[in-house]
Protein backbone atom coordinates (compact mmCIF):
# COMPACT_ATOMS: atom_id res chain seq x y z
CA UNK A 1 0.00 0.00 0.00
CA UNK A 2 2.70 2.64 0.95
CA UNK A 3 4.23 1.91 -2.17
CA UNK A 4 1.42 2.17 -4.58
CA UNK A 5 0.57 5.15 -2.98
CA UNK A 6 3.97 6.88 -2.82
CA UNK A 7 3.77 7.71 1.07
CA UNK A 8 7.46 8.14 0.93
CA UNK A 9 7.50 11.00 -2.35
CA UNK A 10 4.24 12.92 -0.83
CA UNK A 11 5.28 12.95 2.67
CA UNK A 12 2.84 11.19 4.53
CA UNK A 13 2.27 7.72 6.54
CA UNK A 14 -0.52 5.71 7.59
CA UNK A 15 -1.36 7.83 10.85
CA UNK A 16 -1.68 11.01 8.81
CA UNK A 17 -3.80 9.40 6.08
CA UNK A 18 -6.44 7.71 8.47
CA UNK A 19 -6.49 11.00 10.62
CA UNK A 20 -7.63 12.49 6.94
CA UNK A 21 -9.64 10.38 5.42
CA UNK A 22 -11.97 10.02 9.14
CA UNK A 23 -11.76 13.89 9.02
CA UNK A 24 -13.16 14.18 5.03
CA UNK A 25 -15.94 11.52 6.70
CA UNK A 26 -16.78 13.90 9.13
CA UNK A 27 -16.92 16.66 7.40
CA UNK A 28 -19.28 15.45 4.52
CA UNK A 29 -21.22 12.61 6.89
CA UNK A 30 -23.83 15.31 7.00
CA UNK A 31 -24.97 14.46 3.36
CA UNK A 32 -25.80 10.91 4.87
CA UNK A 33 -28.58 12.95 6.21
CA UNK A 34 -29.80 15.56 4.24
CA UNK A 35 -29.63 14.05 0.62
CA UNK A 36 -32.47 11.19 1.60
CA UNK A 37 -34.67 14.27 3.04
CA UNK A 38 -34.03 16.50 -0.16
CA UNK A 39 -34.68 13.39 -2.61
CA UNK A 40 -37.41 12.51 -0.38
CA UNK A 41 -39.23 16.01 -0.38
CA UNK A 42 -39.17 15.27 3.65
CA UNK A 43 -39.74 19.24 3.91
CA UNK A 44 -42.57 19.32 1.69
CA UNK A 45 -45.89 18.49 3.93
CA UNK A 46 -48.40 18.48 1.18
CA UNK A 47 -46.66 16.40 -1.67
CA UNK A 48 -48.16 12.88 -2.38
CA UNK A 49 -45.91 9.76 -0.26
CA UNK A 50 -46.64 7.89 -3.88
CA UNK A 51 -44.59 10.25 -5.77
CA UNK A 52 -41.76 10.47 -3.39
CA UNK A 53 -38.90 8.50 -3.10
CA UNK A 54 -38.18 5.99 -0.28
CA UNK A 55 -36.10 7.90 2.70
CA UNK A 56 -34.37 4.55 3.78
CA UNK A 57 -33.45 3.28 -0.43
CA UNK A 58 -32.16 6.53 -1.33
CA UNK A 59 -29.93 6.37 2.64
CA UNK A 60 -28.06 3.42 1.58
CA UNK A 61 -27.47 4.72 -1.88
CA UNK A 62 -26.39 7.11 -1.02
CA UNK A 63 -24.05 5.70 1.59
CA UNK A 64 -22.91 3.30 -1.15
CA UNK A 65 -22.60 5.68 -3.85
CA UNK A 66 -20.22 7.60 -1.89
CA UNK A 67 -18.74 4.53 -0.42
CA UNK A 68 -18.00 3.75 -4.43
CA UNK A 69 -16.85 6.73 -5.35
CA UNK A 70 -14.32 7.63 -3.28
CA UNK A 71 -13.05 4.09 -3.39
CA UNK A 72 -12.56 4.38 -6.89
CA UNK A 73 -10.89 7.93 -6.81
CA UNK A 74 -8.62 6.42 -4.17
CA UNK A 75 -7.37 3.15 -6.23
CA UNK A 76 -7.36 4.82 -9.63
CA UNK A 77 -7.13 8.83 -9.26
CA UNK A 78 -4.75 8.36 -6.03
CA UNK A 79 -6.21 11.65 -4.93
CA UNK A 80 -7.53 12.39 -0.93
CA UNK A 81 -10.30 13.18 -2.66
CA UNK A 82 -13.82 11.54 -1.42
CA UNK A 83 -17.31 11.64 -3.26
CA UNK A 84 -20.86 11.77 -2.59
CA UNK A 85 -24.11 12.94 -4.37
CA UNK A 86 -24.02 16.87 -4.65
CA UNK A 87 -25.34 19.63 -3.08
CA UNK A 88 -27.11 21.67 -5.20
CA UNK A 89 -27.72 19.28 -7.76
CA UNK A 90 -29.44 16.68 -5.46
CA UNK A 91 -31.71 20.18 -4.77
CA UNK A 92 -32.20 20.71 -8.49
CA UNK A 93 -32.97 16.85 -8.66
CA UNK A 94 -35.88 17.03 -5.82
CA UNK A 95 -36.75 20.94 -5.94
CA UNK A 96 -36.66 22.22 -9.29
CA UNK A 97 -36.94 18.90 -11.41
CA UNK A 98 -39.67 16.59 -9.92
CA UNK A 99 -41.31 19.05 -7.50
CA UNK A 100 -41.32 22.37 -9.47
CA UNK A 101 -41.61 20.64 -13.02
CA UNK A 102 -43.86 17.18 -11.79
CA UNK A 103 -41.27 14.69 -13.61
CA UNK A 104 -41.30 11.61 -12.02
CA UNK A 105 -38.02 11.13 -10.00
CA UNK A 106 -37.69 7.75 -12.02
CA UNK A 107 -37.49 10.25 -14.80
CA UNK A 108 -34.96 12.50 -13.15
CA UNK A 109 -32.47 9.44 -11.93
CA UNK A 110 -32.75 8.28 -15.72
CA UNK A 111 -31.39 11.71 -16.83
CA UNK A 112 -28.81 10.85 -14.17
CA UNK A 113 -27.59 8.01 -15.75
CA UNK A 114 -27.33 9.37 -19.25
CA UNK A 115 -24.99 12.27 -18.07
CA UNK A 116 -23.07 9.91 -16.33
CA UNK A 117 -22.59 8.00 -19.21
CA UNK A 118 -22.05 11.01 -21.25
CA UNK A 119 -19.18 12.48 -18.19
CA UNK A 120 -17.61 8.70 -19.31
CA UNK A 121 -17.48 9.14 -22.83
CA UNK A 122 -15.95 12.52 -23.42
CA UNK A 123 -13.50 11.85 -20.53
CA UNK A 124 -12.48 8.63 -22.86
CA UNK A 125 -12.10 11.42 -25.54
CA UNK A 126 -10.57 14.00 -23.83
CA UNK A 127 -13.37 16.68 -24.83
CA UNK A 128 -13.97 17.01 -21.18
CA UNK A 129 -11.32 18.59 -20.41
CA UNK A 130 -11.50 20.29 -23.43
CA UNK A 131 -15.32 21.62 -22.48
CA UNK A 132 -14.15 22.73 -18.67
CA UNK A 133 -10.88 24.75 -19.64
CA UNK A 134 -13.70 26.36 -22.60
CA UNK A 135 -15.79 27.68 -19.84
CA UNK A 136 -14.76 31.03 -18.55
CA UNK A 137 -13.47 31.07 -14.93
CA UNK A 138 -15.20 34.33 -13.74
CA UNK A 139 -18.42 31.63 -14.94
CA UNK A 140 -17.30 28.41 -12.87
CA UNK A 141 -16.88 30.63 -10.16
CA UNK A 142 -20.63 32.21 -10.46
CA UNK A 143 -22.19 28.64 -10.80
CA UNK A 144 -20.92 28.00 -7.57
CA UNK A 145 -21.86 31.09 -5.38
CA UNK A 146 -25.62 30.92 -7.30
CA UNK A 147 -25.38 27.02 -6.43
CA UNK A 148 -24.46 28.21 -2.64
CA UNK A 149 -27.25 30.78 -2.11
CA UNK A 150 -29.53 28.74 -3.64
CA UNK A 151 -28.50 25.73 -1.46
CA UNK A 152 -28.84 28.53 1.60
CA UNK A 153 -31.91 29.67 0.35
CA UNK A 154 -33.68 26.09 1.06
CA UNK A 155 -31.76 25.81 4.40
CA UNK A 156 -33.65 28.83 5.22
CA UNK A 157 -36.76 27.56 4.06
CA UNK A 158 -36.43 23.94 5.66
CA UNK A 159 -35.65 26.03 9.12
CA UNK A 160 -38.74 28.04 8.42
CA UNK A 161 -36.81 31.23 9.09
CA UNK A 162 -37.75 32.22 5.49
CA UNK A 163 -41.55 31.84 4.72
CA UNK A 164 -44.10 32.47 1.87
CA UNK A 165 -45.29 35.93 2.24
CA UNK A 166 -47.86 37.06 -0.23
CA UNK A 167 -47.36 40.59 -0.16
CA UNK A 168 -43.56 40.28 -0.70
CA UNK A 169 -42.83 36.65 -1.53
CA UNK A 170 -40.76 35.29 1.12
CA UNK A 171 -40.88 37.24 4.69
CA UNK A 172 -39.34 35.87 8.33
CA UNK A 173 -41.14 32.98 10.02
CA UNK A 174 -42.20 32.54 13.67
CA UNK A 175 -38.74 32.76 15.29
CA UNK A 176 -40.32 31.48 18.04
CA UNK A 177 -41.55 28.24 16.98
CA UNK A 178 -39.94 25.39 18.47
CA UNK A 179 -38.53 23.79 15.44
CA UNK A 180 -37.03 27.28 14.31
CA UNK A 181 -35.05 27.74 17.29
CA UNK A 182 -33.60 24.62 17.08
CA UNK A 183 -32.28 25.05 13.88
CA UNK A 184 -31.20 28.81 14.49
CA UNK A 185 -28.99 26.98 17.54
CA UNK A 186 -28.00 24.86 15.37
CA UNK A 187 -26.57 27.40 12.90
CA UNK A 188 -25.22 29.75 16.20
CA UNK A 189 -23.07 26.55 17.33
CA UNK A 190 -21.84 25.54 13.97
CA UNK A 191 -20.57 28.46 12.80
CA UNK A 192 -18.67 29.22 16.72
CA UNK A 193 -16.94 25.57 15.29
CA UNK A 194 -16.32 26.48 11.90
CA UNK A 195 -14.88 29.99 13.06
CA UNK A 196 -12.64 27.98 15.41
CA UNK A 197 -11.71 26.21 12.56
CA UNK A 198 -12.99 22.41 14.09
CA UNK A 199 -12.47 19.78 11.91
CA UNK A 200 -16.11 18.36 10.81
CA UNK A 201 -17.40 21.33 12.21
CA UNK A 202 -20.54 20.72 10.38
CA UNK A 203 -21.37 17.18 11.21
CA UNK A 204 -20.23 18.06 15.21
CA UNK A 205 -22.85 20.79 14.80
CA UNK A 206 -25.84 18.52 13.40
CA UNK A 207 -24.89 16.19 16.64
CA UNK A 208 -25.29 18.86 19.00
CA UNK A 209 -28.15 20.17 17.68
CA UNK A 210 -30.14 16.73 17.91
CA UNK A 211 -28.88 16.05 21.42
CA UNK A 212 -30.61 19.76 22.14
CA UNK A 213 -33.38 18.57 20.13
CA UNK A 214 -34.06 15.48 22.23
CA UNK A 215 -33.68 17.22 25.67
CA UNK A 216 -36.43 20.11 24.53
CA UNK A 217 -38.85 17.36 22.64
CA UNK A 218 -38.38 18.60 19.93
CA UNK A 219 -36.97 15.61 18.71
CA UNK A 220 -38.24 12.05 19.20
CA UNK A 221 -35.54 9.58 21.13
CA UNK A 222 -34.44 6.84 18.75
CA UNK A 223 -35.58 3.44 19.66
CA UNK A 224 -32.36 1.66 19.24
CA UNK A 225 -28.92 2.62 17.42
CA UNK A 226 -28.30 -0.23 14.94
CA UNK A 227 -30.79 -2.13 12.83
CA UNK A 228 -30.65 -3.97 9.95
CA UNK A 229 -30.12 -2.36 6.86
CA UNK A 230 -32.86 -0.69 4.83
CA UNK A 231 -33.51 -1.90 1.61
CA UNK A 232 -32.56 -0.72 -1.74
CA UNK A 233 -35.46 -2.40 -3.30
CA UNK A 234 -37.64 1.13 -4.23
CA UNK A 235 -35.07 2.75 -5.71
CA UNK A 236 -32.58 0.27 -7.47
CA UNK A 237 -32.42 0.17 -10.88
CA UNK A 238 -35.43 2.44 -11.97
CA UNK A 239 -33.68 5.02 -13.74
CA UNK A 240 -33.81 2.24 -16.50
CA UNK A 241 -37.67 2.32 -16.17
CA UNK A 242 -37.96 5.81 -17.62
CA UNK A 243 -36.03 4.80 -20.85
CA UNK A 244 -39.70 2.57 -21.88
CA UNK A 245 -41.76 6.02 -21.63
CA UNK A 246 -41.88 7.95 -24.52
CA UNK A 247 -43.21 10.99 -22.05
CA UNK A 248 -39.16 10.52 -20.69
CA UNK A 249 -38.06 11.73 -24.68
CA UNK A 250 -38.68 15.86 -24.28
CA UNK A 251 -37.08 18.81 -24.81
CA UNK A 252 -37.20 19.97 -20.85
CA UNK A 253 -35.54 16.27 -20.19
CA UNK A 254 -33.18 17.48 -22.68
CA UNK A 255 -32.22 20.38 -20.46
CA UNK A 256 -32.56 18.86 -17.61
CA UNK A 257 -29.74 16.19 -18.93
CA UNK A 258 -27.79 19.24 -19.93
CA UNK A 259 -28.17 20.89 -16.30
CA UNK A 260 -27.12 17.52 -14.16
CA UNK A 261 -23.68 18.12 -17.05
CA UNK A 262 -22.77 20.84 -16.64
CA UNK A 263 -23.11 21.80 -13.18
CA UNK A 264 -20.99 18.37 -12.64
CA UNK A 265 -18.20 19.47 -14.67
CA UNK A 266 -17.93 22.86 -12.25
CA UNK A 267 -18.21 20.96 -9.18
CA UNK A 268 -15.96 18.02 -10.15
CA UNK A 269 -13.16 20.26 -11.72
CA UNK A 270 -13.11 22.85 -9.04
CA UNK A 271 -13.32 20.96 -6.27
CA UNK A 272 -10.36 18.80 -7.76
CA UNK A 273 -8.22 21.67 -8.78
CA UNK A 274 -9.19 23.21 -5.29
CA UNK A 275 -7.75 19.94 -3.35
CA UNK A 276 -4.93 19.33 -5.50
CA UNK A 277 -3.58 22.76 -4.79
CA UNK A 278 -3.95 22.89 -0.84
CA UNK A 279 -2.43 18.73 -1.00
CA UNK A 280 0.77 20.44 -3.37
CA UNK A 281 -0.39 17.70 -5.94
CA UNK A 282 -0.53 20.28 -8.72
CA UNK A 283 2.36 20.43 -10.53
CA UNK A 284 3.33 23.32 -13.50
CA UNK A 285 -0.60 24.45 -13.19
CA UNK A 286 -1.84 20.88 -14.56
CA UNK A 287 -3.05 18.04 -12.74
CA UNK A 288 -1.30 14.55 -12.85
CA UNK A 289 -3.76 11.72 -13.46
CA UNK A 290 -6.79 13.90 -14.34
CA UNK A 291 -7.79 11.73 -17.19
CA UNK A 292 -8.11 8.55 -13.85
CA UNK A 293 -9.79 11.60 -11.45
CA UNK A 294 -12.42 12.34 -14.51
CA UNK A 295 -13.53 9.02 -15.12
CA UNK A 296 -13.78 8.19 -10.98
CA UNK A 297 -16.36 10.94 -10.79
CA UNK A 298 -18.32 9.45 -13.78
CA UNK A 299 -18.24 5.63 -12.85
CA UNK A 300 -19.46 7.13 -9.37
CA UNK A 301 -22.75 9.21 -11.39
CA UNK A 302 -23.36 6.45 -13.27
CA UNK A 303 -23.62 3.39 -10.80
CA UNK A 304 -25.39 6.12 -8.02
CA UNK A 305 -27.64 6.66 -10.58
CA UNK A 306 -28.54 3.06 -11.20
CA UNK A 307 -28.63 2.74 -6.96
CA UNK A 308 -31.09 5.33 -6.90
CA UNK A 309 -29.38 8.80 -5.72
CA UNK A 310 -28.46 12.29 -7.39
CA UNK A 311 -25.01 12.89 -8.92
CA UNK A 312 -22.34 12.01 -7.01
CA UNK A 313 -19.57 14.32 -7.50
CA UNK A 314 -16.29 15.55 -5.22
CA UNK A 315 -17.05 17.13 -2.14
CA UNK A 316 -14.91 20.48 -1.26
CA UNK A 317 -14.93 19.11 2.27
CA UNK A 318 -12.27 16.87 0.98
CA UNK A 319 -9.68 19.77 1.80
CA UNK A 320 -10.26 19.22 5.80
CA UNK A 321 -9.13 15.67 5.28
CA UNK A 322 -6.17 17.53 3.33
CA UNK A 323 -5.45 19.93 6.05
CA UNK A 324 -5.64 17.36 8.71
CA UNK A 325 -2.29 15.57 6.63
CA UNK A 326 -4.11 13.69 3.93
CA UNK A 327 -2.22 13.30 0.73
CA UNK A 328 -2.82 9.95 -0.93
CA UNK A 329 -5.91 8.40 -2.41
CA UNK A 330 -5.25 5.66 0.36
CA UNK A 331 -7.26 8.87 2.70
CA UNK A 332 -10.02 8.30 0.42
CA UNK A 333 -10.26 4.16 0.95
CA UNK A 334 -10.61 4.79 4.70
CA UNK A 335 -13.50 7.06 4.03
CA UNK A 336 -15.08 4.79 1.76
CA UNK A 337 -14.97 2.26 4.63
CA UNK A 338 -16.72 4.44 7.03
CA UNK A 339 -19.64 5.08 4.38
CA UNK A 340 -20.05 1.48 4.38
CA UNK A 341 -20.21 1.03 8.50
CA UNK A 342 -22.35 3.91 8.24
CA UNK A 343 -25.05 1.83 6.80
CA UNK A 344 -25.88 0.07 9.72
CA UNK A 345 -26.60 2.81 12.02
CA UNK A 346 -29.78 4.10 10.03
CA UNK A 347 -32.11 4.33 12.90
CA UNK A 348 -29.75 6.64 14.69
CA UNK A 349 -29.43 8.56 11.87
CA UNK A 350 -33.34 8.79 11.25
CA UNK A 351 -33.85 10.70 14.47
CA UNK A 352 -31.92 14.39 12.06
CA UNK A 353 -35.06 16.01 11.03
CA UNK A 354 -34.78 19.47 8.87
CA UNK A 355 -34.22 21.97 11.84
CA UNK A 356 -31.34 19.93 12.42
CA UNK A 357 -30.44 19.70 8.66
CA UNK A 358 -30.89 23.51 7.89
CA UNK A 359 -27.54 24.66 9.48
CA UNK A 360 -25.47 22.31 7.46
CA UNK A 361 -27.38 23.43 4.31
CA UNK A 362 -26.66 26.97 4.85
CA UNK A 363 -23.06 26.83 6.41
CA UNK A 364 -21.92 25.34 3.31
CA UNK A 365 -23.85 27.38 0.74
CA UNK A 366 -21.45 29.88 2.78
CA UNK A 367 -18.56 28.25 1.63
CA UNK A 368 -19.88 27.65 -1.68
CA UNK A 369 -20.61 31.39 -2.36
CA UNK A 370 -16.85 32.37 -0.94
CA UNK A 371 -15.86 32.19 -4.87
CA UNK A 372 -17.29 35.19 -5.48
CA UNK A 373 -14.22 37.21 -4.49
CA UNK A 374 -12.52 35.47 -7.13
CA UNK A 375 -14.82 37.24 -9.89
CA UNK A 376 -13.76 40.11 -11.79
CA UNK A 377 -16.10 42.64 -10.35
CA UNK A 378 -14.48 45.48 -12.30
CA UNK A 379 -15.03 44.55 -16.02
CA UNK A 380 -18.82 45.30 -16.36
CA UNK A 381 -18.43 42.57 -19.39
CA UNK A 382 -17.43 39.65 -17.22
CA UNK A 383 -19.66 41.29 -13.78
CA UNK A 384 -22.92 41.15 -15.64
CA UNK A 385 -23.12 37.66 -16.69
CA UNK A 386 -21.21 36.49 -13.54
CA UNK A 387 -24.04 38.06 -11.35
CA UNK A 388 -27.15 37.16 -13.58
CA UNK A 389 -26.22 33.31 -12.92
CA UNK A 390 -25.50 33.84 -9.03
CA UNK A 391 -29.06 35.88 -8.66
CA UNK A 392 -30.83 33.80 -11.08
CA UNK A 393 -30.68 30.50 -8.89
CA UNK A 394 -32.42 31.71 -5.80
CA UNK A 395 -34.70 34.04 -7.81
CA UNK A 396 -35.93 31.39 -9.59
CA UNK A 397 -35.77 28.51 -7.66
CA UNK A 398 -33.80 26.80 -10.48
CA UNK A 399 -29.93 26.07 -11.39
CA UNK A 400 -30.38 25.56 -14.69
CA UNK A 401 -31.88 28.61 -15.14
CA UNK A 402 -29.09 30.68 -13.64
CA UNK A 403 -26.85 29.33 -15.67
CA UNK A 404 -28.57 29.29 -18.79
CA UNK A 405 -29.04 33.37 -17.94
CA UNK A 406 -25.36 33.59 -17.47
CA UNK A 407 -24.30 31.58 -20.41
CA UNK A 408 -26.45 34.03 -22.86
CA UNK A 409 -25.08 36.93 -21.32
CA UNK A 410 -21.29 36.11 -21.70
CA UNK A 411 -20.99 36.29 -25.21
CA UNK A 412 -23.30 39.34 -25.59
CA UNK A 413 -21.62 41.64 -23.50
CA UNK A 414 -18.29 40.17 -24.67
CA UNK A 415 -19.18 40.83 -28.11
CA UNK A 416 -20.06 44.37 -27.11
CA UNK A 417 -16.98 45.16 -25.30
CA UNK A 418 -14.80 43.98 -28.73
CA UNK A 419 -13.68 40.71 -26.98
CA UNK A 420 -14.89 38.50 -29.43
CA UNK A 421 -10.85 37.10 -30.25
CA UNK A 422 -11.67 36.05 -26.17
CA UNK A 423 -14.58 33.89 -26.94
CA UNK A 424 -14.24 30.04 -27.14
CA UNK A 425 -16.48 28.45 -29.99
CA UNK A 426 -17.98 26.27 -27.55
CA UNK A 427 -19.46 29.36 -25.78
CA UNK A 428 -21.47 29.66 -28.66
CA UNK A 429 -22.68 26.14 -28.79
CA UNK A 430 -23.95 26.84 -24.89
CA UNK A 431 -24.80 30.20 -25.73
CA UNK A 432 -27.90 28.68 -28.61
CA UNK A 433 -28.66 25.58 -26.43
CA UNK A 434 -30.08 27.35 -23.61
CA UNK A 435 -31.41 30.40 -25.78
CA UNK A 436 -33.65 27.29 -27.16
CA UNK A 437 -33.99 25.80 -23.40
CA UNK A 438 -35.68 28.38 -22.57
CA UNK A 439 -37.60 28.82 -25.70
CA UNK A 440 -38.85 25.22 -25.73
CA UNK A 441 -39.20 24.72 -22.05
CA UNK A 442 -41.77 27.65 -21.78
Amino acid sequence: MQKYFEFEKHGTNYRREFIGGITTFLAMAYILVVNPLTLSLASVTDYPDALRMDYGAVFVATALASALGSLVMGLLGKYPLALAPGMGLNAFFAYTVVLGSGIPWQHALGAVLISGVFFFLLTLTGLREKIINAIPIDLKHAVGAGIGLFITFVGLQNAKIIVNNDATLVGLGDLTAGPTLLAIFGIVVTVIMMTRGINGAVFYGMVVTVIVGIIFKQIDMPHQVVDSVPSLAPTFGEAFSSFGDSSFYTTSMLGIILTFLFVDFFDNAGTLVAVANQAGIMKDNKLPRAGRALISDSIATTVGAVLGTSTTTSYIESSAGVAAGARTGFASLVTAGLFILSIFFFPLLSVVTSPVTAPALIIVGVLMVSSLGKIDWKKFEIAVPAFLTMIAMPLSYSIATGIAVGFIFYPITMIVKGRIKEINPIMYFFFVIFVLYFIFLK
